[in-house]
């Protein structure tokens, strides 16, 4: 969850002023959060309370109404301000850049031992998505990039069904699982190099022109801090491919503590204080 929310913070000051480089200081004074925190902490918060559909659209719409000037959509906005508790077809890439805490309620271990999809948090990825984001396209970015943070954590934290070895010292091969997983699953094209997308690559907002290049830039990246870089080079909507690229990287590398103690100062206390409780809940759901 933090993850998404330091390639939110890094990438607020390039969403309108694209680089198509990775030589950039990775925190700025004028950095901030954006929607994309605010959305993220939102549904964290509808996990706690339950994770039901009424949950995921009350917490929406509170964090929204505490933030209202963070730089949602038009459409969610109007969501976010009226008493309309109704989907309204999009295929944004919102739904992806708040996913990422229904990836961590995903059973690493129940997955090893049973070999059984882990379904509940598929189906919160879902939901978190349906609320809002309820076209086909929308729902599949939410889910795609909630299983690369799944199986980023299971993989590359050593987990293994029974009479396999785990994979955890090979990050190669790691990312070629997750990369055939999403491939497979959702039909994203993950086939081109971030340079070969970098040079005509420009903004937008749907699903379909950002999770895919957002798990590009982790899957070519080599620790946490890189694969922030490696989304923001790209230029587009710079925020919230950070934000995707961050939460999986999260889940892969971990993140070192300067960069989280860096990200804290950018938070009011609100959401410093959702991002604990977030901490203390994932610790006692195991």
């Amino acid at each position: 969850m933090l993850g998404a929310i330091i390639g939110d913070i890094v990438g607020s000051v390039y969403e309108w002023n694209n680089i198509k480089t990775k030589d950039f200081p990775l925190f700025r004074d004028d950095c901030f959060f954006t929607d994309d925190s605010v959305m993220t902490c939102a549904v964290a918060q509808a996990i706690m309370d339950g994770g039901k559909r009424d949950d995921f659209i009350d917490e929406m719409k509170k964090y929204g109404r505490m933030y209202p000037d963070s730089g949602y959509g038009g459409r969610f906005v109007e969501w976010v301000l009226t008493n309309n508790r109704k989907p309204y077809n999009s295929f944004g890439n919102g739904s992806a850049m708040r996913v990422s805490p229904c990836g961590w309620i995903m059973d690493c271990d129940s997955y090893a031992k049973t070999g059984q999809w882990p379904k509940k948090g598929s189906e919160l990825a879902r939901l978190s998505a349906e609320v809002t984001h309820n076209h086909p396209e929308g729902i599949k970015g939410a889910l795609a990039t909630a299983d690369a943070i799944f199986l980023s954590r299971y993989y590359f934290g050593g987990f293994h069904h029974k009479g396999e070895a785990p994979i955890s010292d090979d990050p190669e091969e790691c990312k070629r699982r997750i990369k055939e997983h999403i491939e497979n699953k959702y039909g994203y094209d993950l086939s081109k190099t971030l340079d070969e997308i970098r040079p005509t690559y420009r903004f937008n907002e749907t699903c379909q022109e950002t999770v895919p290049e957002a798990i590009i830039a982790f899957l070519e990246s080599n620790d946490f801090e890189d694969a922030i870089r490696n989304a923001i080079s790209l230029g587009g909507d710079s925020d919230t491919l950070a934000a995707i690229t961050g939460s999986i990287a999260e889940a892969a590398y971990g993140i070192p503590e300067p960069i989280q103690k860096k990200a804290y100062a950018y938070l009011d206390k609100p959401l410093r204080d959702t991002l604990s409780k977030w901490n203390q809940f994932i610790s006692k759901a195991g």
